[in-house]
C-alpha cells in the first residue's frame, strides 16, 4: 500500500490515499470533506474514515481556516466567526468556499495523481456534507455516487446548535435567511434529483446523532426516494451507538480508527464499491 500524498492543490490542503489494491487502468476517485467537530482536518478524517476498500484514489480536502489553513494552529479563528455570525461569518461562507474550490482542486489533482474523474464520488462529514450536498445540487460536476456521514442537511439545524453553544438566540436577517435556504438540501432536492444521471446516496445517521441532524436526514432521504426513478438508490443507515463526532477531541492530528467509526467506515465503503463498479 502506498503512503499517503499530502500537499495543496490550487491552495487547498489534501491527504490522498492511493488505492490500497491493484486497479486496471486510471482508479477512480473518492473525495471527501471532513467535520468541524473531531475528525477537524483533512488528515484526521483520513485516519478516521480511510475507506481502504473502496479500490479508488481516496483524497481528503481541509475546509477553510481547518488543517494546514489554520490560523495560529487553532480552531479559535472558526470559534470567533461562529460567535460573530454563525450564519454569515461561518457556515454559509465556509460550505460556498469549499465547494468554489472544489473544481480546481480536483483537475490538480487528477493532473498529480492520474485518477479516473469519469468516475467520482463524493463524501462529506458534518459541514463536509453541506459540501458534498451543494456540489451535487449545482451539477457541474459529473458524480458517479455519493455517502454522507452525520450531514449537516439544513444549515438552520447547524445555527439551532450554534445557538444552544452559545446560549443566545441567532439575529436572522433578510441576508441570512437567504443564505440558510441555500443550505437547505430537502428544500433543494429537486436540484438533486433533477441530475441527468441521478446519483446514488448513502446517508449514515448516527442513533446519537443531534436530534435536529437525524430529523433532516431522514427528510431529506424520503424526500429524495420520492423523487428518483429508483428509490434504493438512495438509502438511510442509521448506525446504533454513534454520536455526532467520528473521532476523539482534539481530532486535528490522524489518530487510530474508532470502533465506532469503523461502522461508518463499513456503510460508505460497501456503498461506494457497490456504486463505482
Amino acid at each position: 500500500m502506498g503512503e499517503p500524498v499530502t500537499g495543496t492543490a490550487a491552495g487547498v490542503p489534501f491527504t490522498a490515499l492511493p488505492p490500497s489494491a491493484e486497479v486496471s487502468g486510471p482508479a477512480p476517485v473518492v473525495v471527501a470533506w471532513h467535520m468541524i467537530d473531531a475528525p477537524r482536518t483533512d488528515a484526521a478524517f483520513a485516519a478516521a474514515l480511510p475507506l481502504a476498500g473502496v479500490p479508488a484514489w481516496r483524497v481528503y480536502l481541509g475546509m477553510p481556516l481547518c488543517g494546514a489553513r489554520m490560523i495560529d494552529g487553532s480552531m479559535d479563528a472558526i470559534v470567533e466567526r461562529a460567535q460573530r455570525d454563525a450564519m454569515l461569518a461561518y457556515v454559509d461562507p465556509f460550505v460556498r468556499q469549499a465547494a468554489l474550490e472544489f473544481p480546481a482542486a480536483l483537475a490538480e489533482l487528477r493532473e498529480r495523481l492520474g485518477f479516473d474523474t469519469s468516475r467520482t464520488a463524493v463524501v462529506g462529514g458534518s459541514l463536509g456534507g453541506a459540501v458534498a450536498l451543494t456540489v451535487l445540487a449545482t451539477r457541474e460536476i459529473p458524480v458517479h455516487v455519493a455517502a454522507l456521514v452525520n450531514p449537516a442537511v439544513r444549515a438552520r439545524s447547524v445555527i439551532g446548535l450554534v445557538e444552544g453553544m452559545l446560549e443566545q438566540p441567532y439575529p436572522w436577517t433578510g441576508e441570512a435567511n437567504q443564505a440558510a435556504d441555500q443550505l437547505d438540501f430537502v428544500a433543494r432536492s429537486g436540484e438533486i434529483s433533477a441530475r441527468e444521471k441521478q446519483v446514488p446516496l448513502l446517508v449514515v445517521s448516527g442513533e446519537e446523532d443531534y436530534p435536529s441532524f437525524r430529523a433532516d436526514a431522514d427528510e431529506l432521504v424520503d424526500t429524495l426516494r420520492g423523487q428518483y426513478s429508483v428509490p434504493g438508490d438512495v438509502l438511510l443507515d442509521r448506525v446504533p451507538g454513534l454520536a455526532h463526532p467520528l473521532a476523539e477531541e482534539p481530532g486535528i492530528e490522524p489518530a487510530p480508527q474508532l470502533p465506532i467509526a469503523k461502522l461508518a467506515d463499513n456503510a460508505v465503503t460497501e456503498w461506494l464499491v457497490r456504486h463505482l463498479g
